[in-house]
């Protein structure tokens, strides 16, 4: 047997399960397509997939219930995994036999790093299908449980993920422990399809993308500055109150800044390539703010009487995503990120720490992003990605696994995500499907003061290094905006709302009063308009409704005999009649609170 580590989600029987369908899908599609030839086919997060190349027979679409019915009489026969091994000779013959091209890469490729294990290269067959695979499978395809899958679609990828290379059609299925728990998660898939935030986002006028502007590159529409813009307006106020500075940093530099913080090469791939200007003068699109703060700490000798010294920025930053990695906002190639670096004594990092994750604690609460998950990401010592020793890291390491502990946040470890100048803890989000993203991320760099020459003077006139944490508790206003979009379903509380209040007249006998009452709150800076269509009640009403306003305020002569206002909200279908007078401190109240008031449960500040 290899001696490299078993991989524990690989004992998983849930990953048993989807890798045999994977198996079963291919050696059903063989039998349509006997000339497919094969590349991978794992199991992931909801299912699995194969890729083929379908050669001059593409599958379509229409093509996937046949073989769903084919992989259900192969379920039925019981068809034992059986395990093989072969040398690289054996394995090479028996694929070209059947002109299994993107194997035999992967064969030879296998064996050349080692990765082969002792016995050779591993095979699976189960009935006439024969796939080389390193397993584990179910003991036989008849313990795969009734309905408990479903093909799902048909779509593009590159071979090994690489644009150069051919593209091949890959087939995902659906696969869960039952057939309750399939189909729960199609009805949450359904749910999830009609918050996508690129769905909501376009009917909402939030953001688009354009081919003459460059794909991962949103657009902003004005709706969509406003949701921008109040995230910002509440993260410089939380900010300020915490002790932080704000600077403003240019959005291109010279390659040196990179090569000093080590970004060249370790980060090269993912930044934009550079422009020459100034005889042979390079220059680069910043995909990190962390650079520019550090050459403002180093603009002045500091005591360790400035310290902790926190710089604070709304960041425009650039990465070159590959472009199958593109996904809406979550992933993108321009961001604006909410980035602070607080440089600090060791005596200071559990205290700054603290304060850090308090304050992520309160934003995903106060936003009601659900539960989130904390991950320590460590460096992995068999890698070349990380700089610094050993001791180092291993220092740096036990202070952030303390204060987590001393938080009493409950973590998960994991080797091998840690940034490469130190390690960091990812604030992971479960999305609508329940699929984990990192939100935000907090990191202790060791490295980078001494790259800089950063030094501060401590009390007994030595010069030391400071440590620097970095944060953006916000992530970016792309990344954040896309998962509010879902998780509201687009509709947004007051203080945040592109439009934060419609006026509906019953008729246009009170058209003045309705005037009266926009510029009012006009003049208070609130977002406000009035439905002054030729639409009917009912239908202005329902256009409101349609484009997630939070607060209708319904305006008839009674209303305006009495200076009142008919109050209907977003998230709720009781209305209330109310004084102009109080309605409008109400509203004051939700912008200046920032009540959550896209949630039932949240009472409108009204009275007397």
């Amino acid at each position: 047997m290899s001696t490299a580590a078993v991989d524990p989600k690989k004992s998983d029987p849930l990953y048993r399960l989807r890798h045999s369908l994977a198996h079963i899908m291919a050696q059903a599609i063989l039998e349509v397509r006997p000339k497919a030839k094969l590349a991978f086919g794992p199991p992931v997060e909801f299912g699995f997939y194969y890729d083929f190349d379908f050669g001059g027979e593409p599958l379509g679409e229409a093509e996937l219930t046949d073989i769903e019915n084919r992989m259900r009489r192969i379920v039925k026969e019981k068809q034992p995994f059986v395990q093989s091994f072969k040398s690289l000779d054996e394995a090479v013959d028996l694929l070209e036999k059947s002109d299994q091209d993107y194997k035999v890469e992967y064969a030879r490729e296998l064996v050349e790093t080692g990765k082969a294990g002792d016995e050779g290269l591993g095979f699976y067959t189960n009935g006439p299908f024969t796939d080389m695979c390193e397993g584990p499978h179910l003991s036989h395809t008849g313990e795969v449980p009734k309905g408990c899958f479903k093909l799902d679609r048909i779509s593009g990828a590159y071979w090994r993920g690489d644009e150069k290379r051919p593209m091949l059609s890959r087939v995902y299925g659906l696969a869960f422990p039952s057939k309750e728990e399939l189909e729960d998660y199609i009805q949450r898939r359904k749910l999830a399809q009609e918050r996508d935030h690129r769905k909501l986002g376009n009917e909402l006028d939030l953001f688009f993308m354009d081919e003459d502007v460059g794909v991962g590159l949103p657009l902003w529409m004005p709706n969509g500055a406003v949701i921008r813009e109040e995230l910002e307006k509440w993260a410089k106020e939380v900010e300020f109150r915490a002790g932080y500075q704000r600077v403003s940093t240019p959005s291109i530099t010279r390659a040196q800044l990179y090569h000093t913080s080590g970004h060249l090469p370790y980060y090269a791939e993912s930044m934009y390539p550079p422009m020459t200007v100034d005889e042979n003068d390079e220059y680069y699109l910043r995909p990190m703010n962390c650079p520019h703060h550090h050459k403002i700490y180093g603009v002045r000798p500091r005591s360790h009487r400035d310290l902790p010294l926190r710089l604070a920025e709304y960041g425009n930053t650039y990465r070159y995503e590959k472009h199958g990695s593109l996904a809406g906002l979550l992933r993108v190639r321009a961001m604006c990120m909410n980035d602070a670096h607080i440089y600090c004594t060791p005596e200071q990092v559990e205290q700054e720490f603290r304060a850090v994750m308090d304050m992520y604690s309160m934003y995903y609460s106060h936003l009601r992003m659900g539960n989130f998950r904390v991950r320590l990401s460590l460096h992995d010592s068999n890698s070349d990605k990380f700089i610094g020793n050993a001791a180092e890291w291993e220092r740096s390491e036990a202070i952030v696994r303390d204060v987590l502990k001393n938080l009493g946040i409950e973590f998960e470890e994991e080797s091998g995500e840690a940034a490469f100048y130190g390690p960091k803890v990812d604030i992971q989000v479960k999305n609508l499907l329940g699929r984990e993203e990192t939100v935000s991320t907090c990191q202790l760099d060791f490295v980078v003061a001494e790259r800089f020459d950063l030094e501060y003077t401590d009390a007994d006139g030595q010069k030391k290094r400071p440590y620097i944490l970095h944060r953006a508790p916000l992530s970016t206003h792309e990344r954040m905006i896309s998962f509010l979009i879902e998780f509201y379903g687009g509709a947004f509380p007051t203080w945040m709302a592109p439009i934060q209040v419609q006026i509906v007249p019953v008729n246009d006998t009170v058209l003045d009063y309705a005037q009266e009452i926009e510029q009012r709150l006009r003049n208070d800076l609130f977002r406000i308009q009035i439905d002054s269509s030729d639409e009917s009640f009912n239908k202005k009403i329902r256009t409101a409704v349609t484009h997630k306003i939070p607060n209708i305020w319904i305006l008839g002569n009674k209303e305006k005999e009495q200076r009142n206002i008919t109050w209907r909200r977003y998230c709720s279908k009781l209305q209330q009649t109310v004084p102009l007078d109080h309605a409008a401190h109400a509203l004051e109240r939700l912008r200046k609170e920032r009540m959550m008031d896209n949630f039932e449960d949240v009472a409108l500040p009204v009275g007397g």
